[in-house]
C-alpha cells in the first residue's frame, strides 16, 4: 500500500496520509514522501492551496512503535540527524510558498498533533481529540513546541505541552489551533469550498507574500519590522497581481484570481 497518496484538482493538491492500518503514524519513509509531495506541491504552478488529510478513523498517531524502538538504539548523532529530518519537514509546511490546510477527520496525538500545528489553517471534526502527549512517555515534544510558542503563546502552550493530556477540539478552537469545528458529514465539502474560496478570492503572489512576512517579521524588532513591512509594501506594487488587481477594482470589473 502507498504510505501517500497525492492528486491535484482545481488547483488544491491533495496529500493524504495513507497509513490506515497504523493509524497514519510516522515513519522515516512516510516524512520522506511527505517532504517530496510537499516539494512536488511547492514546484506545480497549477497548484494554489494544499489539503493535508489522512485515511481511516485517525488523523495521525504520531510516531509507530517500531519506528520509536529503532531509535533507542542510535548514537546521539544518528538521533539529531533524524530529528532534523523531522524538523525539516515541519518548516517546509510552516514556511511553504502556498497555503496548507490541515483536514482533522479523526485523533491527532503527538506528532500528528505537531503535523496539524504547522498548517495554515485546521478544519477539524468535534469529536477528534488532541494532544502533545510526549511527557507521557518521557518524551519531550521539543521541535512543535517552537511553532507552538508562536501560535498561541507560553501560557497556553504550557498547559498543552506540560500535562500532555489529550483535548478536544473544541478547546483546541477556543485556544486558536482549530480555525473550524465540521460535522464529520460536511468535513469534506467544506475543506474544499473554503480551498477553492481562497483560490478564487485571493493572489498567489499576495498570499505567498503575506505568509512569508507572518514567519519572518516576529523575530524582529518593532522598527525593524515596520521597514521590512515598508518594503514589501513597496515590491507588493510591482506585482502583476497588484497592477491586475488595481486595474480590476478602479475599473469596477469583477475579479477571478
Amino acid at each position: 500500500m502507498e504510505l501517500l497518496k497525492y492528486r491535484v484538482e482545481n488547483r488544491v493538491a491533495y496529500i493524504t496520509l495513507n497509513r490506515p492500518e497504523k493509524r497514519n503514524a510516522f515513519s522515516y519513509d512516510l516524512v520522506t514522501a511527505l517532504k517530496k509531495a510537499f516539494s512536488d506541491a511547492e514546484h506545480d504552478r497549477n497548484v494554489k492551496v494544499i489539503v493535508l488529510e489522512s485515511t481511516g478513523k485517525v488523523f495521525s498517531a504520531g510516531a509507530d512503535l517500531g519506528y520509536l524502538q529503532s531509535l533507542q538504539k542510535l548514537y546521539y548523532e544518528e538521533n539529531l540527524e533524524d530529528s532534523l529530518y523531522l524538523k525539516d519537514l515541519y518548516l517546509q509546511i510552516y514556511r511553504h510558498s502556498k497555503v496548507v490546510i490541515a483536514k482533522i477527520q479523526g485523533h491527532a496525538i503527538a506528532g500528528g498533533c505537531g503535523l496539524a500545528t504547522v498548517c495554515d489553517f485546521v478544519f477539524s471534526v468535534p469529536e477528534a481529540k488532541f494532544g502533545y502527549t510526549e511527557v507521557k512517555i518521557g518524551f519531550v515534544p521539543a521541535i512543535v513546541m517552537v511553532f507552538l510558542l508562536r501560535k498561541i503563546g507560553e501560557a497556553k502552550a504550557k498547559s498543552l505541552l506540560l500535562s500532555g493530556d489529550l483535548v478536544d477540539a473544541k478547546q483546541m478552537f477556543d485556544y486558536g489551533i482549530v480555525n473550524e469545528l465540521v460535522e464529520a458529514n460536511q468535513l469534506d465539502t467544506t475543506v474544499n469550498e473554503f480551498a477553492q474560496h481562497l483560490c478564487n478570492t485571493c493572489s498567489a503572489q499576495s498570499l505567498q507574500a503575506t505568509k512569508q512576512m507572518i514567519a519572518d517579521i516576529q523575530e524582529f524588532s518593532l522598527e525593524n519590522a515596520l521597514n521590512q513591512a515598508a518594503a514589501m509594501n513597496a515590491r507588493a506594487r510591482n506585482f502583476s497581481d497588484c497592477q491586475k488587481g488595481m486595474a480590476a477594482f478602479l475599473n469596477k470589473e469583477s475579479l477571478k484570481w
